[in-house]
């Protein structure tokens, strides 16, 4: 039986590494659950799971949880950044699946690798925010660290065909989200009712609009720097609209290993929980005389200018791509709430970046820093580009 603690158990990859783990019972025991402010489903998992520690985004959350769980769960509950270490590091876990979004994150990651706990990663902000840091601390404590976001999963995958030194470059598919064909001139009428209709995947807010705008390949980019020890310039972006190859491998012999499959969460969730196993998800299969055609473009860096931003902060180094991630946070919560525009949101992102030094990263404390002053900075540019 493996013991799994989940951060993020009510957004998408939550509700899917669920269903895996329902699915193996017999495999997988929940023992810890992390959720932000939706305690109704929360509840209901917590119920059905009955994890030994539980925590939700802020304080204020722990007593209405606790009335519908009832008082044999009082001392299981914690909140915010502390709840999300503790249930994070709980004893009996053996891995922690990191679904959260956004930079809330890297400090729960870090204190359970520092635990021992082997990581499925879907947070991409951990590793762009202070990727060195991470993978130092993987092998300082002996951990095992698995990609669970599809791209990356299907590199992982690739990379066993061959070895590490004989890898030419990755190539990351990118679906080109919802404005792939539209004109530049367009953009200015993106609503985000628009913007989170993602094509070909179901998933939350925030990653549905960085996916509109290529920020979520970018971020991809620097996680894929990170995950797989390989300089940017080896690594290359291709618009895949039909999303059935999810990255590739090029070893320098020419020879191109894809992975390929249809577009469902629970295969690369899966993939991880089981390591090295494979498990019979029961999904459809993917039929090749099916598909249609498959196509694959270049990416247009001046219509969807944030993939550039993040290639150029990673090669800048330091606390940059801190910079990059948490100034695109408050861009995106703004662009959702209609404070800006589309376009504004990688102008905001780009004020941030120019405002702010690289500095040290691996230094803790400085990434946090710049993750902070980089959202004063943007929040004060949604202000005045908001007026």
């Amino acid at each position: 039986m493996k013991y799994i603690s989940l951060l993020g158990s009510t957004g998408s990859i939550g509700r899917n590494t669920l269903a895996v783990i329902r699915q193996f019972n017999d495999r997988f025991k929940v023992c810890g659950l992390s959720a932000g402010s939706n305690i109704e489903l929360l509840a209901e998992q917590v119920r059905e799971f009955a994890p030994s520690r539980i925590s939700v985004a802020d304080e204020h959350l722990v007593a209405p949880l606790a009335d519908k769980l009832g008082p044999e769960y009082h001392d299981r509950i914690f909140a915010g950044e502390a709840g999300n270490v503790k249930v994070a590091t709980v004893d009996e876990a053996d891995m922690v699946v990191t679904a959260v979004v956004g930079a809330v994150g890297l400090l729960p990651t870090l204190e359970a690798i520092r635990a021992g706990k082997d990581i499925g990663l879907a947070n991409k902000e951990t590793l762009v925010m202070a990727g060195r840091l991470i993978m130092q601390a993987v092998q300082d404590n002996d951990v095992r660290l698995l990609p669970i976001d599809s791209e990356h999963s299907a590199i992982f995958q690739a990379l066993e065909a061959g070895r590490r030194q004989d890898v030419g470059q990755i190539i990351l598919t990118a679906s080109g989200g919802p404005f792939r064909t539209l004109e530049a001139e367009g953009f200015s009428e993106i609503t985000p009712a628009r913007a989170l209709a993602h094509p070909n995947w179901d998933m939350g807010q925030k990653i549905s609009i960085d996916s509109a705008t290529l920020m979520n390949k970018g971020l991809e980019v620097i996680e894929a720097r990170w995950l797989f020890d390989v300089t940017a310039d080896r690594i290359r972006v291709v618009v895949h609209p039909e999303s059935i190859v999810h990255s590739l491998v090029e070893y320098v012999d020419g020879s191109v290993v894809a992975q390929l499959g249809i577009p469902d969460m629970r295969i690369p969730i899966a993939y991880a929980l089981s390591y090295p196993e494979r498990m019979n998800l029961g999904l459809s299969r993917l039929s090749l005389s099916q598909c249609g055609n498959l196509s694959f473009e270049k990416p247009d860096y001046i219509r969807f200018p944030a993939l550039q931003m993040a290639f150029d902060a990673l090669a800048q180094g330091g606390v940059k791509p801190a910079v990059l991630n948490a100034a695109n946070e408050v861009a995106v919560a703004a662009f959702l709430k209609e404070q800006i525009g589309f376009t504004d949101i990688a102008a905001t992102v780009a004020v941030a970046l120019a405002s702010i030094e690289a500095g040290d990263e691996l230094n803790l404390q400085a990434i946090l820093t710049a993750d902070a002053d980089a959202r004063a900075i943007a929040e004060r540019e949604v202000v005045r580009r908001a007026c």
